[in-house]
This record gives C-alpha cells, sequence and structure tokens, in this order.
C-alpha cells in the first residue's frame, strides 16, 4: 500500500505545494517546522481540506479537486496519532482505547483489545486515567486507541517528540512491529531525522 499525494495547501495564511510518494511501509515527512507537515496529515485524514490537487492511499482516491472528490474523515478510516496524543482525560485507559472501536464499521474489526493491549503491554493500565501515565505509556495508548479505530493505514504526528531517549527508543521499535505485523501504511512526521533514518523505508523532506 502506498500514499500518492500531490496537493496545494493553505493555512495560517500561507500556501503550501506537497507532494509525496511514498510506497510500502513507513514513509516519513520531515523538515523545518511551518512547512505544512502536520498540515498534510491533516488533509489525508479528511480534517483540512487543499485547495487543489490528489490525494489516494493505495490507489483509492481520497480527495481530487478536479473530480470533485473529498471523502469524509469516517470513510477514509485513518488511524491518527495527533502530536499532543488527545486522549479523553476523563475516560479510563480502557475507554480510550475503545472509543474509535465502538464507532468502528464492525465488518472492519479485526483486532480485539486484548491482542492490541497486549502487543503493546498496556494491559496493566487500562483500569487508569491519562493523567497517571507515564510520556511513553500515554503514547503507546493513542497508538492502539488508533489501531483500535479499524483504520486503513496509520497518521502519526512527531511520535517521538517529548520522549527521553529510552522511551524513543521503545516507540522507535513499536513502530516497527506495527509496520511488519499489521502491514499498513505509515505516514509519519518527525523532526528526528536519526530516527526516521532508521525506521522509515521512504523519507520526503518538505
Amino acid at each position: 500500500m502506498s500514499f500518492d499525494i500531490d496537493i496545494v495547501l493553505a493555512r495560517g495564511g500561507r500556501e503550501f505545494a506537497v507532494r509525496v510518494a511514498g510506497g510500502p511501509g513507513i514513509t516519513a515527512l520531515v523538515g523545518p517546522s511551518g512547512q505544512g507537515k502536520t498540515s498534510t496529515l491533516d488533509a489525508v485524514a479528511g480534517l483540512l481540506r487543499p485547495r487543489s490537487g490528489r490525494i489516494a492511499v493505495d490507489g483509492a482516491v481520497l480527495f481530487d479537486a478536479a473530480s470533485g472528490i473529498d471523502l469524509p474523515p469516517q470513510v477514509r478510516a485513518a488511524g491518527y496519532v495527533f502530536q499532543d496524543l488527545r486522549l479523553f482525560p476523563h475516560l479510563s485507559v480502557r475507554d480510550n482505547l475503545l472509543f474509535g472501536w465502538r464507532h468502528a464499521p464492525a465488518e472492519r474489526r479485526t483486532l480485539t483489545l486484548e491482542e492490541v493491549t497486549g502487543f503493546l503491554d498496556i494491559t496493566p493500565l487500562l483500569g487508569r486515567r491519562p493523567h497517571t501515565l507515564s510520556g511513553g505509556e500515554a503514547q503507546r495508548v493513542a497508538i492502539g486507541r488508533a489501531l483500535l479505530s479499524a483504520p486503513r493505514f496509520l497518521l502519526m504526528d512527531e511520535p517521538l517528540t517529548a520522549l527521553d531517549p529510552a522511551r524513543r527508543e521503545g516507540v522507535i521499535a513499536l513502530i516497527a512491529r506495527i509496520r511488519d505485523a499489521f502491514a499498513l501504511p505509515v505516514l509519519l512526521v518527525s523532526h528526528q531525522q536519526q530516527d526516521v533514518a532508521r525506521l522509515a523505508d521512504a523519507v520526503v523532506e518538505i
């Protein structure tokens, strides 16, 4: 599965032309802040409408300005791990994980809560609230929620930021395991170029 993105974005009074052609595995977007990397993830997810252009994943067209195609986010089925994680503070870890699962079509629910929590080693955290988690634990919960939303692809915005070296190594290993175990295409934004070089199958500078 691959990403095929050729769009013009507008945000904050600026325009950005973005072209990404990534093959299977992990495609990383790197470059200075303010160049449209997070906006690109938002556009792929259906949260930001490009000015023009086309977005396709695995040959399925999600957006095409010329043809009038603009699929809503729920149809695109992106598993999005936001930079600020956006865990629901009033919900337990279990309910955070199940939030996306409950809204996913039954026919796409290929993973169970037990499988994902075991894979991510977060079963002991299920009864806790987000404010009690470490940065690495919260990151794994956010990734688990994305996996349980029955995604067709994953979007990860700065998943290594604000982690100490030990936790960063753990998240790098985890993302590599997700790539290998689930065969989901991943579009990842990072400023950690050394880490990206170890992890990504393709790197695109923006």
